[in-house]
Formats: C-alpha cells, sequence, structure tokens
C-alpha cells in the first residue's frame, strides 16, 4: 500500500464527507419538499451552478476513460471535446425555457413537464423509465472510477470481501449525505472537486511534457494512424462519419441525461443559466488537456513498466491516468489526484441518484401507485429509491464484470437519445401529438438495441449501406432520426383522421421569463 498517497486520499475524503453532511444546513429550506431536496430549493446562484453543472457533466469516468480511449484508439477519444463546445449553443437555447415552465408549473423533472405539456401518462411514463435505466450504468461507471484509484493505492480491488471493503465505504458514505442532503450535498462538494480537479490537470500537463521530452517528442512517439482519423476510402466513410456523429449524438444525449436536468432545474434562473453556459466551455478547454494525457501515456510506455503491469492487466487502458500519476509524480500529490478522480465520482453519482429517485417519485409512485401521498410521504420514498439507485449501481460493478457495465452505458446513451423528440419539441411548439411520440420512441428505442446487439453491445456504431456509400455512424443519432421521422409521420396520420390529443397544461406565457 502507498502509505503516503492513502493518507492524503482518506484526509481529503473525509473533509468533503464532513462537508456532504454539513450541506442539510447550507441555504437551509424545508427537506420534508422534494423540491428542497432534490433541487436544493432552485436557489442555486452562479458561481454554485457552474461548478454543481461541470462537475455533473464532467465526471471522474471523464478523467478516466477519455485519456484510456486516446491511448488505446487514439484520435477518436478526442470526440469529447467537439461534443462539449457543441452542447452549450443548444442548451443556451432551451434550457432556460423548461427552468421556466417547470417553475412555474412545480415541475420536477422533464417527465413532469412532458406529463403536462401533452395531458399523457403514458408518454411520461416511458420518459421517466427510459431516463432511469440509462442512469444506472452512468451511477456504476462512476464507481468504476473510485475502484481504479482505489486500485491504484494498493488495495487488491475485485478480490472478494476485503478487496471491494473500500468501494462499499464509498458507497455508505455517498449513501448517507445524499438521503440527509440531498442536492445540496453535491453541489457544495463539487466546488472542492473542481479545484482539485484542475490542480491535478494543470500539475500534469505542465510536469509531463517537461519529463518526456516536449510535446514534439510526444507525438514523434505516436505513429499517425493514432494521431488522424483514417480517410474516406473506396465509398467508406469509416471514422471520419462516426467520430462527426458521435460527438453530435452525444451532444444531443448529454442535457437529455435527467442528472443534467436535475442541475439545470436547481439554478436560481433562467439567466443564471445562460451565464452558465457561456463560461462552461472553460472545461472543454480542461477535457481537451486531460485528452492529450493518453497519449502521454502512449509515449511514456507506461503499461509496459514493471511496476504497473499489473494494473493495466486488471484494468486495461483505464489505468493510463492513474498510471501517469502513479510513475511521475511524488507520492503526496498522487493522493490529491487520486482523491480528484474519487470526489469526482461522488458529486455525479450523487446527483444521478436524486435525478432518478426524483423520476421514479414523482412519474411512477405518485402518478401512477400512491397519488394521493403527502409532500412527506413524497419526499421519503425520493429518499428510499436514491439508496436503492446507488445499490443497484453498485452491484453492477461487484457481481458484473467491468465490460458489462461499460457496454451498458454505451447503450443508456442510445436510450436516452429517444427522448429527444418529446423533451425538445415541447419546448417549442405542441404541434407533435403524444401518440405519435410513444410510437417513435418505441421504434427508435427497439431499433437502437437490436442496432447494438448486433456487436453483442461492444460497439455504438452502425454502418448504413446506401447509393454505394458505407456510412459509420453512432447508433443513437441514427435511432432518434428514425425517432423522429416515424413521430412526424404518425402526427400527420392522426391529425387527419382527427384523433390528435391537444391536450396541453401549459400556455405560451409560461416559456417566457
Amino acid at each position: 500500500m502507498n502509505v503516503v498517497a492513502t493518507s492524503i486520499f482518506v484526509l481529503l475524503f473525509l473533509l468533503i464527507t464532513v462537508l456532504g453532511f454539513v450541506s442539510a444546513h447550507w441555504r437551509k429550506g424545508d427537506m420534508s419538499h422534494l423540491h428542497e431536496w432534490g433541487l436544493g430549493g432552485r436557489r442555486f446562484g452562479a458561481w454554485i451552478t457552474w461548478f454543481l453543472i461541470g462537475g455533473d457533466l464532467y465526471t471522474a469516468y471523464t478523467f478516466i476513460a477519455v485519456p484510456a480511449l486516446v491511448f488505446g484508439a487514439g484520435a477518436l477519444g478526442f470526440f469529447a471535446v467537439p461534443y462539449t463546445v457543441v452542447v452549450y449553443p443548444m442548451v443556451f437555447a432551451l434550457l432556460p425555457r423548461l427552468w421556466v415552465v417547470a417553475r412555474r408549473h412545480n415541475y420536477i423533472t422533464a417527465s413532469d413537464f412532458v406529463a403536462g405539456r401533452y395531458g399523457s401518462p403514458a408518454l411520461a411514463l416511458a420518459i421517466a423509465v427510459t431516463g432511469i435505466v440509462a442512469t444506472m450504468p452512468y451511477i456504476a461507471l462512476q464507481l468504476v472510477g473510485i475502484q481504479v484509484v482505489i486500485g491504484g493505492l494498493g488495495f487488491p480491488t475485485g478480490h472478494g470481501l476485503m478487496g471491494d471493503l473500500p468501494l462499499f465505504i464509498a458507497f455508505v458514505i455517498l449513501a448517507a449525505f445524499t438521503y440527509t442532503s440531498g442536492l445540496r450535498a453535491p453541489a457544495s462538494i463539487a466546488v472542492v472537486k473542481d479545484l482539485l480537479v484542475y490542480v491535478t490537470v494543470i500539475a500534469m500537463v505542465v510536469v509531463l511534457p517537461a519529463k518526456l521530452g516536449g510535446m514534439s517528442s510526444i507525438f514523434a512517439h505516436v505513429p499517425k494512424a493514432h494521431l488522424l482519423l483514417p480517410p474516406i476510402k473506396n465509398g467508406n466513410w469509416g471514422l471520419q462519419s462516426f467520430y462527426a456523429t458521435l460527438a453530435f449524438g452525444s451532444a444531443l444525449a448529454l442535457m437529455l441525461y435527467p442528472h443534467a436536468t436535475t442541475a439545470v432545474l436547481s439554478a436560481k434562473g433562467p439567466n443564471t443559466l445562460r451565464r452558465n453556459w457561456v463560461w462552461l466551455p472553460v472545461y472543454s478547454l480542461m477535457l481537451g488537456l486531460i485528452s492529450l494525457l493518453g497519449y502521454m501515456a502512449y509515449a511514456g510506455g507506461i503499461d509496459k513498466l514493471p511496476d504497473l503491469a499489473p494494473y493495466f492487466k486488471q484494468y486495461g487502458p483505464q489505468f493510463a491516468m492513474p498510471g501517469l500519476l502513479l510513475h511521475y509524480f511524488p507520492s503526496w500529490f498522487v493522493g490529491v489526484g487520486f482523491a480528484a478522480v474519487a470526489i469526482g465520482a461522488l458529486v455525479p453519482a450523487a446527483i444521478m441518484s436524486i435525478a432518478a429517485a426524483n423520476l421514479f417519485t414523482r412519474n411512477i409512485y405518485k402518478a401512477f401507485i400512491n397519488p394521493q401521498c403527502s409532500v412527506q410521504q413524497e419526499t421519503d420514498m425520493a429518499k428510499l429509491v436514491s439508496l436503492v439507485v446507488k445499490f443497484g449501481a453498485l452491484l453492477f460493478i461487484v457481481v458484473l464484470p467491468l465490460t458489462y457495465a461499460i457496454q451498458l452505458q454505451l447503450l443508456g446513451g442510445i436510450l436516452v437519445l429517444q427522448t429527444m423528440p418529446a423533451i425538445v419539441s415541447g419546448i417549442y411548439t405542441r404541434w407533435f401529438d403524444p401518440k405519435a411520440l410513444l410510437l417513435g420512441w418505441a421504434v427508435g428505442l427497439g431499433w437502437g438495441i437490436w442496432a447494438a446487439s448486433l456487436s453483442g453491445f461492444h460497439k455504438s456504431g452502425y454502418a448504413l449501406h446506401i447509393a454505394g456509400q458505407v456510412i459509420p455512424a453512432y447508433i443513437g443519432l441514427y435511432a432518434v432520426i428514425l425517432n423522429i421521422a416515424v413521430a412526424v409521420a404518425a402526427t400527420l396520420a392522426i391529425r387527419l383522421l382527427g384523433m390528435a390529443n391537444d391536450s396541453d397544461a401549459t400556455v405560451a406565457a409560461d416559456y417566457v421569463g
């Protein structure tokens, strides 16, 4: 065990644990109300919202997975950078309007909005179930980030009860402060998390090039096939089309995940959100630097170093970023860097579990099981479900092989994209019929799952053969295009038959403010 690194890691972990529990008394509200527990009372200002949304969208798995993908697959791994740039203009146009209507009608989730906008409990249920299912493996992968760094500290993770004990402890801490403090806990911890991440990343991108002979030397050690995407050849667009569609599809999916909606609806107002969207691309700059760590690991050949080879055998390319820390930095800084990853896992995992709990409570429990539940019963159910969700995520990585969790997360992005037509179109228009949207959702979902199953859920791409061209693209994007096409055709048919449902609990003025 790396005693110095472990001591620093534990000290910082204890700091955020205390902070998580104390957060219940920060901007104190009546925690028996779901909007107080699950949305922080919708009172987070510009700075807290900036840290919360940044901590929500740029997760610990990002810090682990992006360098790993660049290390293993090369240039394809940089798709994460343009997708986090593309997403901000879209959310700038959409999510402030969602905040306004949600505030006026006390909507807690996107499914609440869909139920009110379309007057369709079935469509709202479909959106809620999709969001919960897509979120579960995403939470599991945050815990994978903790598992990797705990292994790097010297604990034999994945080898019986003692190996998984640190992960169980982290899970219990996460469950406890989320249960007591709700969204206030990850909001306050996000500030500490971001400071640690920025310190770690800046130190790595300054120190590592100096140790590896400069950036020119790093790029010289990376083969051309790793630096560039292969060109379009003989009508096969290959990674060129897949890269672009993966970036664009991921951008669309990111703003639809329940945890993103939860973070957005917790803001003080639409102007708070707009100011955040202007400055959040700073995280994209950091993400570009994090991506370069994959090339630094490749140039340093860290997977072949004797002291790191056992870790790579167990964790594969996911140990690229932790491996750089272990090999090139003193133990005390390894503790800081590993704590940044672990705390970076707790923030989004907490928000995700709260988001899933809000969806279940509002759009399944209250809508179908106990419509007459009191305010206190509603909040108590959300707290209980948040524990169940985290426990389910823990089972993902303790019981199932790690690769299964990753494959399920790829599928999660495909699934959550199918909620886009109902949510995004509803923010601006009521033209679509809910029955048509439900049919489009089912078709897009079914096709997406089928296309992903062709590779045994190992790949997220599907090659479309058309007019002599082979166009591989992100399955989720193809599926949502099919979804929209079906919804448009079905809406036209339903309106032609005079069977349209124009029920709407909102009015045009509800979206302006």
